[in-house]
């Protein structure tokens, strides 16, 4: 029976990135940077994404580094939600 349990267990998507927004109410953006490999040239490329993340304490701040998981559909664009902050945004 355990083992059953095992593989119906989910696995959630986790990603980090860096905020870059936060003027919504419990939402921040989230730019997630990835190193792909050019199919032709081989040179790597850095490709970025944006996603909408829920962030119930509004704690993030932009410059941030956090992690965010994959969650069911909390709006039409924000599909994630916030699981810690890696590291707080240095103060100038």
């Amino acid at each position: 029976m355990a083992e059953a349990e095992t593989k119906a267990e989910k696995l959630v998507r986790t990603l980090t990135g860096k905020v870059v927004s936060n003027k919504m109410d419990k939402t921040i953006t989230v730019q997630i940077v990835r190193r792909v490999k050019h199919p032709v040239y081989g040179k790597y490329i850095m490709k970025t994404s944006r996603v909408h993340a829920h962030d119930e304490d509004n704690q993030c701040n932009p410059g941030d580094r956090v992690t965010v998981a994959e969650h069911r559909p909390i709006s039409k664009t924000k599909t994630w939600t916030l699981v810690r902050i890696e590291e707080r945004a240095v103060e100038v």
